[in-house]
């Protein structure tokens, strides 16, 4: 059974991400989603135990009732409210309870809302030994017909973790397309490059991946330009702490990939 996590702050772009995993759950026989809230207690230090037993209720409560309008019906879907520090929790959860994915909204129209929604889903990507899919504001479900996996393409068998890789790609069966972006692209592709294609091809050769290498010298306008071209309906990639990678999820490129895309981000654990 496919179990999604999504955790839900009552904002706009977290009932999206929602509605998002819902409609997901559709193509994907047996999966559950969990919609999970987590309030803390050192905002609310003057309650007492009775007053924060109410919070609670009044959270799940909350929580029913988003499900009831996303969901109604279904019969797959569950609710769960914890206190605590939201990545921790959350993280913990996951991880507990043997969780799939977690599917998590980001939004942010001002500088301090998107550095807050952005440290906390770094710090979740960071945390999980889950793939997270990160939901933008504006994306809607049509399907996970074609996914890009972005990649740097160096020493690809020992920095790829394959095992997660293929259990996303098991889970939605897309087309995949495999694309790097580099600024040193020519004619030709260099050995090096052609030897990491080879590795790539064997581990991922059942999938019948599509190769793509494309000369850019801004990572984030190549691959948003290729996304568009190509009709893309994901993009999966490995953040790591070195590499070209690495960009992706900077504050700064991931507030400008997250929040100027409208299809969701998957990052696969390191």
């Amino acid at each position: 059974m496919k179990k999604f996590l999504v955790p839900v702050d009552f904002s706009d772009a977290s009932i999206n991400a929602a509605k998002y995993a819902v409609a997901l759950s559709n193509d994907i026989p047996g999966a559950e989603i969990i919609l999970y809230h987590v309030y803390s207690r050192i905002s609310f230090s003057t309650l007492t135990s009775k007053d924060e037993g109410s919070r609670h209720k009044v959270s799940e409560a909350e929580l029913n009732e988003i499900k009831s309008k996303i969901g109604e019906g279904k019969d797959n879907i569950s609710v769960e409210v914890e206190d605590g520090s939201f990545v921790e929790s959350l993280t913990e959860y996951a991880l507990g309870n043997k969780v799939s994915m977690i599917v998590m909204g980001i939004t942010g129209s001002s500088r301090i809302t998107q550095v807050f929604m952005g440290t906390n889903t770094l710090n979740v990507i960071r945390n999980a030994e889950c793939p997270v899919m990160i939901i933008p504001s504006e994306a809607k479900y049509n399907g996970l017909k074609k996914v890009v996996f972005a990649s740097d393409f160096h020493d690809v068998a020992r920095t790829i973790p394959f095992k997660y890789l293929k259990r996303v790609l098991d889970t939605f069966h897309p087309k995949l397309d495999i694309l790097n972006v580099d600024s040193e692209h020519y004619i030709e592709l260099t050995p090096e490059y052609k030897i990491e294609r080879e590795a790539m091809e064997e581990k991922l050769g059942e999938y019948n991946p599509h190769f793509s290498f494309l000369r850019s010298y801004d990572f984030l306008e190549g691959i948003s330009s290729y996304v568009e071209a190509e009709e893309m309906d994901a993009i999966i990639t490995v953040p790591r702490k070195h590499g070209l990678l690495s960009q992706l999820f900077k504050t700064s490129h991931t507030k400008k990939l997250a929040y100027h895309l409208r299809i969701p981000i998957i990052a696969v654990p390191a």
